[in-house]
């Protein structure tokens, strides 16, 4: 297609054919002479000018200035606070886009990134997790500066490419409920005797608690403490938290009062969790992820699952309703304490004929494993794997390590107790980096003995150009 228009379109030099989005929502073209430009606010099949003020040996960076033949799926933004003027939002970045093609977009990313870095090819492409794309974010760490040139306190997300801190009156995609507080938030932190203190607050939000974690650099006054007690009575779901120093001092502003959690109504589970807790951004996704996720890991009642970065137990307990054994391996101590917490709650609240299966949780240091330790976890018929960006390699590395001693033991020395260990017949690795993602599938399939045999994207962050995915590995038998 773009060969065609090159060919049949007269159009001046200096405007820009757009053939691609790069990872940061930047169109991508090229000059006559090969020259890679990235066009911010440019679309694939636009022709546009560019204003460069970037400019290196091999590529150039610019924004576009007109838009000469625009995109069928352009749309506008429906915030006022994206774009790319003067003081725009950075949270969002590609509100100009059709969500559809969104979805498109970041689904060509996992593609490329498993193929050009991973040399994988996904037997099946799973349709894509969508859900709502406005009001889906329940997480974010929203910044607060008093700015005395504007006579004002601004609470939002920065501005694009800036530490400045954007004039939000509205954020579409937080919950509306959250984005009607970000006026009244800047009303009580202007009268607070603190104001110049608080650098940030931190929401996290349950089906039915608005927890706001108030980082401030000073001891609160006895009415700064009203003003939250009384703003917390005026906003329905409201629950401060106060954060006074590093994230292990954050603390109820009042014991008591509703308990801050999330269900997962299809599998019976209810789980707490602390404000500072890792849960994802968006419930709505979580509940279709989670459920899509143990229907390919389709676990059996004989089975022993390993659940890997296990967290709060996200995956984990939905996987104890359907498994015979289930071990949540985790990094933080605090996590794992909080796992087993949830367990024996929702234990304790399951029916006798939907009892959870046998459970255990251990922390340890995923990002040092060896295939002695992998050893020592025990045998498993089946893995998720839900890492941080950094990945899963040392994990995968430690399982192709041990599938390449049983291929060449002279050239590579069995483990102790290798003779008695098996791989998983089937992994389900949910990754929020396909760049990191396709490096493990390049293990998992060229040295530990697996095949992708499904993909797709989670299209998590609606707007934004960060890509969730997930992938299914069976062991070549």
């Amino acid at each position: 297609m773009t060969d065609e228009i090159k060919k049949t379109d007269n159009f001046p030099p200096d405007w820009l054919l757009v053939e691609s989005l790069d990872l940061e929502a930047q169109g991508v073209a090229h000059r006559a002479d090969g020259k890679v430009v990235f066009i911010k606010g440019a679309l694939p099949f636009e022709w546009v000018s560019a204003n460069v003020h970037r400019k290196k040996n091999n590529w150039e960076q610019g924004v576009v200035t007109a838009i000469h033949r625009e995109s069928s799926q352009r749309v506008t933004p429906d915030c006022p606070h994206f774009g790319l003027h003067e003081g725009a939002c950075g949270g969002c970045k590609m509100q100009h886009l059709h969500i559809g093609a969104q979805v498109a977009v970041k689904q060509r990313v996992l593609e490329d990134n498993l193929w050009h870095l991973g040399k994988v090819k996904a037997d099946n492409i799973l349709r894509p997790i969508e859900g709502p794309a406005w009001g889906y974010r329940y997480r974010a760490r929203i910044s607060v500066r008093h700015v005395r040139k504007k006579g004002t306190v601004l609470v939002g997300f920065h501005e694009r490419k800036s530490g400045y801190v954007a004039d939000m009156k509205e954020c579409l995609v937080l919950p509306p409920h959250v984005s009607d507080l970000l006026l009244p938030l800047r009303a009580l932190i202007t009268s607070m005797d603190a104001m110049e203190t608080i650098p940030q607050i931190e929401l996290a939000c349950g089906d039915t608690v608005i927890a706001l974690v108030l980082r401030h650099m000073e001891p609160l006054s006895e009415g700064d403490l009203g003003l939250l007690r009384e703003f917390a009575k005026r906003h329905a779901g409201v629950q401060w938290w106060l954060q006074p120093k590093g994230p292990e001092t954050v603390h109820l502003l009042d014991e008591g009062g509703a308990e801050l959690s999330y269900d997962l109504p299809e599998f019976g589970i209810h789980m707490p969790f602390k404000p500072t807790d890792f849960t994802q951004v968006n419930p709505h996704i979580n509940r279709v992820l989670v459920s899509r996720s143990l229907r390919l890991l389709d676990a059996q009642k004989d089975e022993r699952v390993i659940d890997w970065f296990c967290g709060l137990g996200n995956f984990t307990l939905p996987i104890a309703t359907q498994a015979r054994e289930v071990l949540g391996v985790e990094g933080s101590e605090t996590l794992v304490a909080r796992s087993r917490e949830n367990y024996m709650k929702n234990k304790a609240l399951a029916p006798v004929n939907h009892a959870l299966a046998a459970t255990n949780f251990v922390a340890r240091n995923l990002f040092e494993m060896t295939p002695a330790v992998l050893i020592q976890d025990g045998v498993a018929d089946k893995w998720l794997v839900d890492p941080p960006r950094e990945g899963a390699m040392a994990l995968v590395q430690a399982l192709a390590d041990l599938h390449q001693q049983k291929l060449d033991p002279i050239a590579n020395p069995p483990t102790p107790g290798a003779e008695h260990w098996t791989p998983p017949k089937r992994i389900v690795y949910v990754s929020c980096n396909p760049s990191t993602l396709a490096r493990d599938a390049d293990l998992l399939v060229h040295q530990a003995g697996y095949r992708c045999s499904a993909a797709g994207v989670v299209n998590m962050f609606p707007h934004t150009a960060h890509v969730e995915s997930m992938a299914v590995f069976e062991l070549e038998v």
